[in-house]
């Protein structure tokens, strides 16, 4: 719990520097095709920071992300295959290093998408659900990219913009009682990604 003190600490003071911005860009972009932590934590820090920058926080994050979406999808559409039914050495760099990726996950996804194409994407966009896990499976799968933009695009920007207005309402409460209870909050947020895959295995067998 000290180093998370300490992440958190060291993550907060950027909002007071020019690299503050460019740290939550590439934090959104990575995340959304291999990176496992989600940038809610820096857009959370940044904001409780500098709250009048909430909003513009909220727009760097979000077009990270949907630019991040759009890698996985190409990541997923060329280098996932090394032939038809046969894993890349990019694929399997994937199932063996980056938390999310299984054999039997990512087969299951094929079905989900003939079903609910639009759905699967909006709520791994908006929710905990690993959102890395979707964009490449989309590119992989060849879902229709126009859908897949838009709901990335859309549930994105919801998620991101939520958390911004939150937090520009209500930051000096929200940054006291993080303040306050922050061990406690990193358990909690520690049990939240591990559920996000856990909820993921669960709706796609």
């Amino acid at each position: 719990m000290k180093v998370l003190r300490n992440l958190y600490d060291w993550v907060l003071h950027w909002a007071n520097t020019p690299y503050g911005p460019i740290a939550l860009f590439l934090l959104a972009f990575a995340e959304s095709s291999f990176f496992p932590v989600p940038p809610d934590v820096l857009l959370i820090a940044l904001i409780l920071g500098s709250s009048r920058k909430a909003f513009r926080f909220a727009l760097i994050c979000s077009i990270a992300s949907i630019v991040g979406g759009i890698f996985g999808y190409f990541i997923g559409y060329r280098l996932w295959w090394a032939a038809p039914g046969v894993y890349s050495g990019v694929a399997n760099f994937f199932f063996d290093h980056v938390p999310g990726f299984s054999h039997e996950l990512f087969n299951a996804v094929r079905v989900k998408y003939e079903l609910y194409s639009f759905w699967i994407v909006f709520t791994a966009g908006f929710t905990p659900i690993p959102y890395k896990v979707i964009t490449i499976s989309a590119g992989a799968f060849n879902i229709d990219f126009p859908l897949f933009l838009l709901a990335s695009a859309v549930s994105r920007s919801a998620r991101f913009f939520l958390v911004s207005l939150l937090l520009w309402k209500f930051g000096r409460p929200i940054k006291e009682f993080i303040d306050r209870y922050f061990n406690l909050l990193s358990l909690a947020f520690v049990i939240l990604l591990i559920l996000g895959f856990v909820v993921v295995r669960y709706l796609l067998h």
